[in-house]
């Protein structure tokens, strides 16, 4: 048998196979409002789908800390109890369907508030989805953000 389909232990944690997906920034969360950056139902078959489907690991798309580390006001976050909440439920199945969930945790720092790559990505304007909040986002270098007025 391929080692493919073998299990693989990291420390003590067991994946019980090879079948890894990756993070991939879907830009699906809602981008305002008490839901913001919660995972939905489309989130919810998206990663379900791949775990019935035999995926030993999936890593959850880049979730984003706080609201201003998002690259997009589309990400998911995982910043307060709703959002967690939401992520339990995914967790929950992917465990019962024998896949070991991760999550890509992330803060876009400086490049946060762009708009969804296919529209463009570019900045979005200062008033968008609560983008006051993403011009004080830190970078490791003194470069100003990419929110602000054109």
């Amino acid at each position: 048998m391929s080692a493919l389909f073998q299990p693989y232990s990291l420390r003590d944690v067991t994946i019980p196979n090879r079948v890894w997906m990756p993070p991939m920034c879907q830009y699906s969360a809602a981008p305002e409002g008490p839901l913001t950056g919660a995972p939905t139902d489309w989130h919810f078959a998206h990663y379900a789908a791949r775990a019935t489907g035999g995926t030993g690991l999936i890593i959850v798309e880049a979730t984003a800390v706080s609201p201003e580390g998002r690259i997009s006001p589309y990400d998911l976050g995982i910043w307060n109890d709703t959002q967690v909440e939401a992520f339990r439920r995914i967790t929950r199945f992917l465990v019962e369907q024998g896949t070991v969930p991760a999550v890509q945790l992330a803060h876009a720092g400086r490049k946060a508030s762009t708009d969804r790559p296919w529209k463009g990505g570019a900045p979005v304007g200062p008033q968008a989805h609560g983008c006051s909040r993403w011009a004080r986002a830190r970078s490791p270098s003194p470069r100003t953000t990419r929110c602000r007025p054109n």
